[in-house]
């Protein structure tokens, strides 16, 4: 990636260029390379849950139910808030373009050692983890910022644009796990981990080369005007970068050597009191250091409610590799016609129903916006956390089912009606919450709102880590408390929330008037 593509395209020549559907030719590239991106990421995602709770008999690594969900939890968070720092190397020193091939390098790695765990070992298999959850880091952020800059003019072009790169998101997440689900549980675990990272391997071949289609996009990194202070700027981005580094290697080191020992629930849990203090101490700068005036820090307010209804709502979400995946796995009768599908094909019902819907709820925000009638935005926070309520009410009763039952398996549309719920709550907040942020923020901090953004889900990945090892054959009881507390947890949050959206719709409205 250091050289210069040819021939370059501007910006201005870039937004001209209808060539994909009415859009940049560029923007193909990014589409395809996000989704199989997507497709290594959810390809081993819920199979991680899977592979180390298996018995080592079984090929698996034999942890316990709770460890290896609180894994799956730091993985995600870490993916997650690896896209602060990602974004932030990209800006100083690799530029957009780079960050993107290197990141994807880096995931690729991740892959292939994963893959060979299965003779290298432990060691290996988090080794791979942490080089995915780096690379994640600088490609997600990254790409997304690229799409921006191929419609410099905004308005309802950019808007479809990110749409039908969206689209290329849940397309992946929509074959992987069909592709890793069938190989990994019905082949061996490291054919699904494989596949995975053939996925992100052609990703890498497309994105070389077709990266000239992007020109001169996101090709250089920002630089100050003076030259010696830009190379100090470098200097101590490339020292910070090494001493991370190195202390990193140093972990696997002395986890490698059995010098050190990690218990992963207390780790979730540590990673989860630390973001949530730096939540804390970050709106109290807010409050109190930051200058802002009244109105601006009642906005604020409103960003910190966001904040919290945000993390619960992903808590319950973010459930689906854990819980709901491991209820898939032991009590969903998953047999047609005398097959038994694979665990994993039931987690693409959460892409395939965002596929179908997503124009759905556009068209229908549009039409209601037209007669004046488009719910506010934490109005459709609110019916999300209502909706996915309804969709772990659900697996309510589907859990009794078993505990009265002495051993049966219910019928996979359980799953498959709590999936669409929840994605009918995903599609009413998740579009809606970074626009919330960044309308409600002060505006010399709406760069940092995304950051908020992350943290939440970061910090809502973590909690449904803890919570999602509590699925468990050989007691069958937990499992109607688990899915009853998260179910009445995600209804209070909606009654606590739709208190509050009078004085939030005022504030934002506030926002709109001054922008």
């Amino acid at each position: 990636m250091d050289r210069v593509p040819a021939p370059a395209m501007t910006q201005p020549a870039a937004a001209a260029d209808t060539r994909f559907f009415g859009h940049p030719r560029g923007l193909s590239t990014l589409f395809f390379t996000e989704m199989w991106e997507r497709f290594s990421f959810y390809g081993i995602r819920p199979l991680l849950v899977l592979y180390m709770a298996a018995a080592i008999t079984s090929g698996g690594f034999g942890f316990s139910r709770t460890e290896a969900s609180a894994i799956v939890g730091i993985y995600a968070a870490s993916v997650y808030l690896g896209s602060l720092p990602g974004g932030w190397v990209a800006d100083r020193l690799l530029g957009l373009q780079r960050a993107i091939w290197y990141g994807g390098c880096l995931i690729a790695a991740g892959h292939i050692c994963i893959g060979l765990s299965e003779f290298l070992g432990r060691a290996a298999f988090f080794s791979g983890l942490i080089l995915i959850v780096l690379g994640t880091g600088l490609l997600k952020p990254n790409i997304s910022a690229i799409v921006g800059e191929l419609y410099p003019e905004g308005g309802a072009r950019r808007d479809a644009g990110f749409s039908l790169f969206y689209m290329g998101i849940n397309i992946g997440a929509l074959l992987a796990p069909l592709v890793t689900g069938f190989l990994g549980e019905k082949v061996g675990w490291h054919y699904g981990f494989g596949a995975a990272g053939l996925g992100m391997i052609i990703g890498l071949i497309q994105y070389r080369l077709t990266v000239p289609w992007l020109g001169t996009l996101g090709l250089e990194p920002t630089r100050h005007p003076d030259p010696a202070v830009q190379a100090r700027q470098e200097m101590q981005i490339k020292l910070g970068l090494g001493v991370f580094l190195a202390l990193l290697v140093l972990l696997v080191v002395l986890g490698m050597a059995g010098m050190l020992h990690i218990n992963a629930v207390a780790v979730s849990q540590s990673m989860g009191y630390a973001i949530a203090t730096m939540a804390v101490l970050y709106f109290l700068y807010l409050f109190t250091l930051a200058g802002l005036t009244g109105d601006e820090k009642k906005r604020v307010v409103a960003i910190l409610v966001l904040f919290v209804f945000a993390t619960i709502f992903w808590a319950a979400f973010e459930q689906a590799p854990t819980s709901l995946n491991l209820f898939a796995a032991d009590f969903t009768d998953r047999t047609v016609l005398g097959w038994e599908m694979p665990t994993l094909w039931l987690q693409s019902a959460n892409s395939f129903f965002v596929i179908v819907f997503a124009p759905v709820f556009a068209a229908l925000w549009v039409a209601l916006g037209r007669r004046g009638g488009n719910p506010s935005s934490p109005t459709k926070f609110a019916l999300g956390l209502l909706l996915a309520s309804i969709g772990f009410g659900v697996m309510i009763f589907a859990a009794q089912r078993i505990q009265a039952g002495g051993g049966i398996r219910v019928s996979p549309w359980w799953l498959i009606t709590s999936f669409f719920f929840q994605t009918m709550g995903e599609l009413c907040l998740s579009p809606v919450g970074l626009s919330s942020m960044t309308k409600l923020a002060p505006r010399k901090f709406t760069g940092q709102m995304m950051g908020v953004w992350f943290m939440a889900t970061a910090l809502g990945n973590l909690i449904a880590g803890l919570v999602g090892g509590h699925v468990n054959p050989e007691n069958p009881a937990e499992m109607p408390a688990l899915f009853t507390q998260t179910s009445l947890f995600l209804l209070g949050s909606a009654v606590v929330l739709g208190l509050l959206i009078i004085p939030i719709r005022r504030m934002m409205a506030q926002t709109q008037t001054e922008g």
